[in-house]
């Protein structure tokens, strides 16, 4: 019995030792699931989006790689609002029949159309299909999902005329689905090109499946009269659009679109489109490799705002609940300080940790977390981030005084109490005033309100005015830093006085 006795001490013992004391307790912060994500400083968010995640909640995934305005732009369309719009404003919406839907591919909605008319805009002057003559390099692209792909069904249309001579001449752009492949056409667009009654058409190499996404791009080139067509990246046909039809040593013959006319994007398909987009510029194969990615593959990162604890907390671990596919990563990093105001984006220095794992060292009143994320070899996968929990060790304040004494004199009070019964107690701050439960007090000769009295059970307030009554009342501070104070004790007051002699 006796030597269990001893082994029971020696447990304890180690155990306050790894606890850091009696006076530690734990707290945790949630972030994520049924806690939500309010903590997320949103201006720090990079290429982040909340998506539904496991269960329904909402979870921190990479944003896709939608869209954005360069001063390039001509048109743009994402469908992220309840109708479609030109974010430009180049471009206004003449009818529209396309329904808006969140089976996205970019962004979160996509616009279905059900080959009813789809939508048509007329662009203002300046623009690509708002201005009459010739045009400089540009760029068409799309996402589509169609629901069957059926001969003749048209993604986009353009028509109008010119005149040649004393005579106007049809003109169109298209493209339209054939045998399931997506065919461009233009029929007498290009300046001096006479071949086939001015018509040339560019089919797609690859087999169109429905119910699948795929990205379409057609671009010329002004320089060097290319027209090339691609999907998903990868080039589906080109045609040097040229006097010799080769690359070199002919002449460019150039887009001249005559009338300005309306544009019909989806006018006869059925199915998904997303992400519509023109570009008043050529645009080299790498930029166009990468456009069609799901999502940029250098990731993204979200951020915490600084979350305030208590005075020389420390933060234990990290806890968090990821989805991780093949091939995608998520990284998680700690900062923590005093003085959130000082911090930038690289001070304090953020501390790489592992999920799970014991972090060491990391102490302060505000903490802050970052957390990359990394999509697959191929930009298709996210990974994602359900709930994060920090835990957190904080040093209790210790309990105030439990009595406390004013005894008034002339011009002076003499304040005294009882020690707190924590030992972890390293001094009291004592708060004195004119009002209850107000301690601005200014007028003692020993300071203004708080005064740190250090470890000492009394104090003595001179130089007050005799017949104003004054407030006090105390609170003890921890050995470990005197920023962490307790409550304060019950108020007294006392009113000193010029008392007669005996």
């Amino acid at each position: 019995m006796h030597n269990g006795l001893i082994r029971s001490v020696y447990i304890s013992l180690a155990l306050f030792l790894c606890c850091g004391g009696l006076y530690a307790s734990e707290r945790v912060v949630s972030m994520g699931g049924k806690a939500g994500w309010s903590l997320i400083d949103d201006a720090q968010n990079f290429r982040i989006a909340v998506q539904k995640g496991r269960y329904g909640y909402d979870c921190m995934m990479l944003d896709t790689n939608s869209r954005t305005l360069t001063p390039d732009t001509d048109l743009l369309i994402d469908f992220e609002g309840d109708s479609p719009v030109d974010m430009t404003g180049n471009y206004a919406i003449v009818t529209n029949e396309i329904l808006p839907t969140d089976a996205a591919k970019m962004g979160k909605g996509a616009g279905l159309s059900r080959g009813n008319g789809g939508l048509r805009l007329s662009g203002a002057k300046g623009s690509l299909f708002g201005t009459t003559g010739f045009t400089n390099s540009f760029l068409i692209e799309f996402w589509l999902n169609p629901a069957v792909a059926e001969n003749g069904e048209k993604v986009f249309s353009w028509r109008s005329s010119k005149n040649a001579g004393n005579s106007p001449i049809y003109q169109m752009m298209s493209a339209s689905f054939y045998k399931n492949h997506l065919e461009w056409t233009f029929t007498n667009v290009f300046e001096g090109y006479e071949k086939d009654d001015g018509e040339l058409s560019l089919s797609s190499y690859s087999t169109l499946i429905p119910d699948e996404w795929t990205h379409h791009a057609i671009s010329y080139d002004v320089e060097t009269g290319l027209l090339e067509y691609r999907i998903n990246g990868r080039i589906e046909a080109i045609r040097y659009i040229t006097s010799n039809g080769k690359e070199l040593g002919g002449d460019v013959y150039r887009c001249n679109l005559g009338v300005v006319a309306d544009i019909d994007i989806c006018p006869q398909y059925t199915g998904l489109i997303d992400d519509f987009h023109i570009k008043r510029t050529n645009v080299s194969e790498s930029a166009v490799a990468m456009r069609y990615d799901s999502y940029a593959r250098d990731g993204g990162r979200f951020v915490t705002k600084p979350i305030k604890i208590s005075s020389n907390a420390e933060l234990l671990k990290v806890d968090a609940a990821l989805e991780v596919p093949a091939q995608t990563d998520v990284a998680m990093y700690v900062r923590s300080g005093n003085n959130q105001f000082e911090w930038t984006e690289s001070y304090p220095e953020w501390i790489p940790v592992r999920n799970h794992s014991q972090i060491k060292n990391v102490k302060g009143l505000y903490f802050q977390l970052a957390v990359d994320l990394y999509p697959d070899g191929s930009g298709a996968v996210s990974p994602a981030v359900t709930t994060v929990a920090l835990s957190f060790r904080e040093i209790d304040a210790p309990l105030p005084p439990f009595r406390v004494t004013a005894v008034a004199s002339d011009s002076s009070v003499t304040l005294s109490w009882t020690y707190s019964v924590d030992k972890d107690t390293g001094g009291y701050y004592v708060y004195y005033g004119e009002r209850p439960g107000e301690y601005l007090g200014r007028e003692a000769v020993e300071g203004m309100s708080p005064i740190n009295v250090g470890n000492k059970n009394s104090i003595t307030f001179n130089g007050l005015t005799n017949g104003k009554i004054y407030y006090f009342a105390i609170a003890a501070y921890s050995n470990v830093n005197e920023k962490i104070m307790g409550v304060l004790s019950k108020e007294v007051y006392a009113r000193p006085l010029k008392k007669p002699s005996e």
